[in-house]
């Protein structure tokens, strides 16, 4: 059962101009239904970047507010391994 998809109209521009190149690139005519189904499985397999590409953008901190976050910080004196966090969190 086919559903339709509202998108704009450049979207909808870049989608007909993505299914000419690939007719011919391959020379088989493919519909843009096919071509979003296959979009959605290729980004199901690779699900952390496309989860990435929707989150804000984050300017990086500024020096100083770098230095008074670590301002904060103190040496306990004992090293942590990652056996020791290992076993903080998976027992």
């Amino acid at each position: 059962m086919a559903t339709s998809v509202k998108m704009d109209d450049d979207t909808k521009s870049r989608l007909e101009r993505l299914q000419a190149e690939i007719r011919l690139e391959t020379g088989r005519r493919v519909t843009q239904q096919e071509i979003l189904a296959r979009l959605v499985e290729r980004a199901i397999e690779s699900k952390a970047d496309l989860i990435d590409s929707f989150r804000e953008d984050r300017v990086p901190l500024a020096d100083a507010d770098r230095e008074r976050f670590h301002d904060g910080m103190v040496s306990s004196g004992v090293t942590t391994t990652e056996d020791d966090i290992d076993d903080v969190l998976y027992g």
